[in-house]
């Protein structure tokens, strides 16, 4: 039999393993947007008795068969099919010694932790998400464990799983890099940085008019209004279930209308990402194979690299104007512009501003490297929290809620955090390459995004699933990743903001 015929007989198996991905994908999307409170339990076994007949087919033997006899053989599948097999083997090689019965029990208690952290933080008691936390991270280690595989520390895996060759000596040089040269420039704009006007920020803007808006954002970042779907959740998120449904996911808040621009700036980059890869990978099993640091590159290059970009407030303050009426009639263009740069240490990371933002991102990476490799216990998370937020940025922490449980993540992705900062990296290195090629910003500051959209989808979106991070970055901008263009950007644009020599 020829690798061809293999590869048709793999196909059928993996077409009806997407549509139990997509099934329970929806299900999870209901679970955080629509279902009522008493029905989150119900919703969570239903997705794990899916996720059991999803498990027997990736785990079949007649799977493993045909999925060995491609590795082994590929001779004659594209290299779109050669990178789908490949992909398969490491998600083989990780999964395979997990029972049925195991997978049902960790699929059962992430969606059973996520229904325990809403309670939790509407009460802003880090005790009541304690059990299904510390369940959670114990299911993780044993799944880390079980593997052929072994890695230096159980994080040292999960770094690999969101950026394969990711590591503990990658990151924490990453990090280092980070804190030599934002927390200094942080302390001088704290003690000599001029002040910047902030009060209309938090002017009341109705929820109507900001859903009217969000909707304007998705339209001009170029997303197709057919395939996509904008709601509400408690923690912002974007999905999708193939190219054609798009889910894209918001908060409003009437006093802090900028916080939902920023969002779905963010959150419409992810989904721009999501309709717009090559309809053929679908058909090959090796679409959205992208790594977390890739998306999470073009979401905060729309929400900073172009949201915060003065050309962009040039565009946005008249539209502005005429949503919030008489609301910011005293606020001129440049105060807009400077407000919503303003950098200010902070308790959120959603909220943070573009210098702080990268702090929050390094003390969650340091805590999930402590508390996954058993160095910090459970219930000792809120007060090592509080201490790093006291330490890196000066702030108190006044509760839970604000503090330690106002991320989703850990309800079950343990390694993901650093995949912010490692797309608020890739992404300055992107526009500089960017930049070389046309007059980025001339075209944002009139509104049209399209050149930037077209750009990304010819050069980013078109190989992310076919390549490895280092390979990626290098096809785009020539170099491995190079921090410095991300710390430069930083440094140049906050010193001009707060007129630092």
């Amino acid at each position: 039999m020829t690798a061809r015929d293999n590869w048709k007989k793999l196909s059928k198996i993996l077409d009806e393993a997407d549509a139990y991905d997509r099934a329970i994908g929806k299900l999870n999307f209901d679970l955080e947007c629509t279902a009522p409170e008493e029905g989150m339990d119900q919703a969570g076994e239903d997705m794990a008795i899916l996720g059991q007949r999803l498990f027997s087919l990736t785990h079949s033997k007649r799977y493993v068969a045909l999925l060995t006899a491609l590795k082994n053989d590929s001779e004659g599948l594209t290299d779109r099919q050669k990178r789908a097999v490949e992909i398969l083997w490491r998600s083989h090689e990780k999964e395979k010694n997990l029972s049925p019965a195991f997978a049902y029990r960790f699929d059962l208690a992430q969606t059973r932790a996520y229904t325990a952290w809403l309670g939790a933080k509407k009460a802003s008691d880090f005790s009541r998400f304690a059990p299904a936390f510390e369940k959670i991270v114990d299911l993780t280690r044993k799944a880390i464990l079980l593997r052929d595989k072994k890695y230096p520390t159980v994080y040292d895996a999960l770094l690999d799983d969101y950026e394969p060759g990711g590591s503990i000596g990658q990151l924490d040089g990453f990090f280092a890099a980070l804190k030599a040269r934002i927390l200094p420039l942080i302390k001088r704009i704290e003690e000599e940085g001029r002040e910047i006007r902030t009060d209309f920020l938090t002017r009341p803007v109705p929820i109507a008019k900001q859903e009217q808006f969000s909707r304007a954002i998705l339209d001009l970042e170029g997303l197709r209004r057919t395939a996509l779907v904008l709601s509400t959740t408690e923690h912002p998120f974007t999905d999708h279930y193939g190219p054609h449904d798009v889910r894209v996911t918001t908060h409003y808040y009437e006093n802090n209308f900028v916080s939902n621009i920023f969002t779905t700036l963010h959150e419409g980059g992810h989904a721009l990402f999501m309709q717009n890869e090559p309809e053929e990978y679908y058909a090959d099993h090796v679409a959205d194979e992208m790594t977390s640091a890739m998306h999470e590159t073009v979401s905060r290059f729309f929400e900073n690299y172009i949201g915060r970009s003065a050309a962009f407030v040039h565009y946005l303050y008249p539209i502005v104007q005429k949503v919030g009426g008489k609301t910011f009639s005293d606020v001129s263009e440049e105060e807009l512009y400077l407000a919503v740069n303003s950098s200010k240490p902070g308790l959120n990371r959603c909220d943070s501003d573009e210098l702080t933002y990268p702090i929050h991102v390094m003390i969650r990476y340091e805590l999930e490297k402590a508390f996954v490799n058993g160095d910090l216990a459970i219930k000792g998370i809120p007060a090592a929290w509080n201490e790093r937020y006291k330490a890196y940025l000066g702030v108190d922490v006044p509760n839970d809620a604000e503090g330690c449980l106002q991320d989703v993540h850990w309800t079950g992705m343990y390694g993901y955090f650093p995949s912010y900062a490692l797309g608020n990296a890739y992404g300055a290195q992107i526009l500089h390459t960017m930049e070389k090629e046309f007059d980025v910003f001339d075209a944002v500051s009139k509104g049209d995004l399209s050149k930037v959209g077209a750009w990304l989808t010819e050069r980013v979106f078109s190989i992310a699933s076919l390549t490895d991070p280092d390979e990626w970055i290098k096809r785009i901008t020539g170099e491995p990743l190079n921090v410095n263009y991300y710390l430069d950007y930083l440094e140049n644009k906050f010193k001009t903001i707060y007129q630092l020599s």
